[in-house]
This record gives C-alpha cells, structure tokens and sequence, in this order.
C-alpha cells in the first residue's frame, strides 16, 4: 500500500477519533504505529536513491571499459570487441541482482506497511468501542451519551436531583504551543486525578472534550453542588502549592441542574455558558 493510499485512511481516522470521544488525543499505540507507516516513506526514498546510485556507477563503468578501447578515425567509428561479452555478462549480471533486491525489499516494505495499516485500522477500532479515555482514564465523551440518559431516567423515575458540572482547563492551547503537548498532557492527566480525589464516589467524572471536563452528580441539588465545587477550588490552591509544574494549573467551571421534562443537551449548554462566563470573569468564583 502506497504513501498515497494511506493518508486518507489516517486523515479519516484522525478525523473519526476528533469527533467521536471529544478527547482529540491519539493513543500512544497507535500513534506509535503512525509514526511507524511514516517512517517507511523514507526507506523508499533510500530504495529509490541506491537505484539511482547504483545505475551512475554502472554508467561510469560501462564508460570507463569502453572509452579505451575506442578508435576514432575520419567518419569512422569502431569499438574493439574482445572485452563487451564480459562487459555485457556482468552489466546483465548486476541488473538482475540489483533488481532481485529491489524487488525483495519493495515487497517487504509493502508487507510491513500493510501490517502496520491493518493494526492501526484495529487499534482505532477498539478504541472506537472503550468508553475510558486513555489518557485520563475516566469516562470519554462516548460514555456520556450512554450513561447520562440513564441518570436522567432515574431523577425522573425518583424525583431526585440531578446536578452537572462543566470544567474547563484555562489557557490550555497557550500551554501547549509555550511548552509542548507532553506538558499540555500532564496537565490534563492532574487534572482528572484531582477530580478523582474530590468529588464523591457516586459521583461521575467524564472527559467531555480535549480541556473540557462533566461531573455527573446524581441526588445532589444545585446549592450541594455549589459546596462540592468550593471543595473542588480548595483542592485546587493545595495542589498548586505542592505541585511541581512549569505553571499554575487554572480552572473554569459551569453549574446546571436537570429540571425533570427539560432535555438533556439543554442541561449541558447551560452548564457550558455559566463555565464560559466564569472563564470570562463575568460571574463570581468561589
């Protein structure tokens, strides 16, 4: 499978794996196997140039027999004939082996590529089927869309509270183009554990988006949510204090609670519009 070939599959994988968990990051594994069918590009360059190597040397041999045994005369040209059959035996000898391995590496080349396009094809399919984001591991955007209606579904069937809080990462992009993306991914990775560490077991943390995060809290009023969340800013100052990081790890978050017969995705962009306003410095923080 050519170079050509391959680069629709990862375009559309690379699309498929933005829009589907929201993550927005590539496993190390497949990553590693992209990295992999990339860098067989460049072995066939190196096929490509021992071919053209190979064909100058032949040239200037052939050359450098023949032009010895040249004879010039007036309108007449003649070439001593004792030495082409050997020169043509080894000049035939060379091409076929030359092409022998050329034909053998082009071949192995074409196997690997295809070897690793296939486990990359599998990789992203299992991946496609986790609900655990990889690099966080808390739920995934996937996730969300299967155990939120059941939260919904079991307000409503008991009459209780339900509570969602949006988290957003701040100046996320500003972190990773000043440092790198090996930062930009420990910040994400502290970030979930801190969340882990805060909020109640019955609660359920989700990665919403690439530096966005949902906290599903069942049973819980907006005014208990509220408490969780000064928990949460709490935290947040001790683990600065004690953290090591290039900088201060900053957090905007949104409250919405779910109002039985009202819709879903309603909830979650009202949480979304009060994170934003927060982020803004448009309403109080605690």
């Amino acid at each position: 499978m050519s170079l050509k070939e391959q680069s629709p599959i990862l375009e559309t994988m690379g699309r498929e794996k933005g829009n589907g968990s929201g993550g927005g990051n590539i496993s190390p594994r497949s990553e590693e196997t992209q990295r992999q069918i990339l860098a067989l590009s460049g072995r066939d360059l190196q096929l490509w140039s021992i071919t053209l190597l190979v064909s100058l040397v032949l040239f200037a041999g052939f050359a450098a027999l023949v032009a010895p045994n040249l004879v010039w005369k007036v309108g007449v040209f003649r070439a001593e004939g004792r030495y082409l059959p050997q020169l043509f035996f080894g000049l035939i000898s060379l091409v076929v082996l030359f092409n022998i391995y050329i034909i053998a590496q082009k071949r192995e080349l074409n196997d690997t590529r295809k070897a690793l396009v296939q486990e990359l094809i599998f990789n992203e399919r299992l991946e496609g089927f986790s609900l655990i984001d990889p690099l966080t591991q808390l739920y995934n955007r996937r996730a969300v869309d299967q155990m939120l209606p059941k939260e919904v579904f079991r307000a409503n069937r008991l009459g209780s509270p339900l509570t969602l809080l949006m988290i957003d990462v701040d100046n996320f992009k500003s972190i990773n183009a000043r440092f790198d993306r090996h930062i930009g991914d420990q910040f994400l990775a502290k970030t979930a554990q801190l969340l882990r560490n805060t909020f109640r077991g019955s609660d359920t943390v989700f990665r919403y988006g690439a530096d966005e995060f949902l906290v599903v809290m069942p049973e819980t009023n907006e005014v208990q949510a509220e408490c969780a969340v000064k928990r949460l800013s709490q935290q947040l100052d001790c683990w600065n204090i004690e953290s090591r990081l290039v900088c201060e790890l900053s957090l905007s978050w949104g409250l919405a609670s779910y109002v039985s017969g009202a819709r879903v995705s309603d909830v979650l962009q009202a949480a979304h519009r009060k994170m934003f306003l927060q982020k803004r410095k448009l309403v109080p923080v605690f």
